[in-house]
Order: structure tokens, then C-alpha cells, then sequence
């Protein structure tokens, strides 16, 4: 019985930071984009560059393996919806930083349409910092859909599905 109770209390406690995180940003918040991420060249992005964009920020780890299926999906999405306004931007979340991400990348290749690809959007190294820019992270992946005026609108948190997400960037496309 005292085990049940336990179960049931952290259950409540996890149910509501869970919603308070959710209140914080809610879907069709105000206000803009407003973060600092770092390239792998050490240079900050020039967020001015997506201005008026709709953008999917993904938050992932070399180590990750739900961020390694997503992968394929978010190279697909920047292949045909590039041109139409798009773009994700990769947050790499590894401890070790560019020293692990880079030589990832340089090697890695995901299967796409039977052809071997790598990624084709911008990554950047995410940090503390930037984690709370987007109101904490819960676990990787973890995707930020922003419109083109630089609202928040969706979280995705953990392995999202192809086609939901699909449809949200397509109804956001629709709106210029």
C-alpha cells in the first residue's frame, strides 16, 4: 500500500512540473524567437539569416538513438520544404561538444530514398544556456516548431512521428 501511494505521489509531482513547464510557453505564445546558439566554428548564428522562416529547432545527441531515426526525417523535411520557407537547426547536446559532434557528422550518412545522405541543415552546439532559452530540456529528442513570426508553437518531446510532424510544418508553410 505504501508503495502504491509513492508511486501515485511521484506520478502527481512529475503530472505537475510537467504542466508548469507546458504553461510557461504555451502554444500561440507571443514573442519571438529570441535564442543565442554557437556553430561548429564557434561563431554565433545569425538568427537574421531565418527571419520570416518557419523553423524546427532539434534538440539531439550523437549517443541518442530515437535522435538517429528522427535524423533521416529532418534531412527529408529540409530536402522538400527548403524552398518553400523551412529549415531545422540541429542542437547538438553532447557533453563533449564540438569535439564529438564534428567528426559525427563527417562520418555519418542516413539512408534516404536508397541513397546515403548526411545532414543537410545547420547544427549547432547547444549547452546549458540554451537549454533553458527553450524552457529545459526532459529528454532527447526534443523538437521546437516556430513559426514564421518567430512564435513557439508546438513541442515535441521524444521520438516524433513522421506524418504528425509533417502536417504541422505543412500547415505552418500554408500560413506566409
Amino acid at each position: 500500500m505504501k508503495h502504491a501511494l509513492a508511486i501515485l505521489l511521484i506520478l502527481a509531482v512529475a503530472l505537475t512540473l510537467w504542466v508548469l513547464a507546458a504553461c510557461r510557453n504555451p502554444p500561440g505564445s507571443a514573442g519571438s524567437v529570441g535564442f543565442e546558439l554557437i556553430d561548429l566554428q564557434g561563431r554565433e548564428l545569425d538568427l537574421a539569416k531565418y527571419r520570416g522562416k518557419v523553423i524546427l529547432v532539434n534538440f539531439w545527441a550523437t549517443w541518442c538513438q530515437p535522435c538517429r531515426i528522427e535524423i533521416p526525417w529532418l534531412i527529408e523535411f529540409q530536402e522538400k520544404y527548403a524552398g518553400r520557407g523551412f529549415t531545422v537547426l540541429g542542437v547538438a547536446m553532447d557533453d563533449e561538444g564540438r569535439s564529438v559532434v564534428e567528426p559525427w557528422l563527417a562520418n555519418e550518412r542516413f539512408e534516404l530514398d536508397g541513397r546515403q545522405v548526411s545532414v543537410n541543415y545547420p547544427i549547432l552546439i547547444g549547452n546549458e544556456a540554451v537549454e533553458k532559452q527553450f524552457d529545459g530540456l526532459l529528454g532527447l529528442p526534443t523538437s521546437v516548431l516556430i513559426t514564421r513570426d518567430g512564435t513557439r508553437v508546438k513541442r515535441f518531446i521524444g521520438l516524433i512521428q513522421h506524418d504528425v510532424l509533417q502536417e504541422e510544418i505543412e500547415k505552418l508553410l500554408a500560413n506566409p
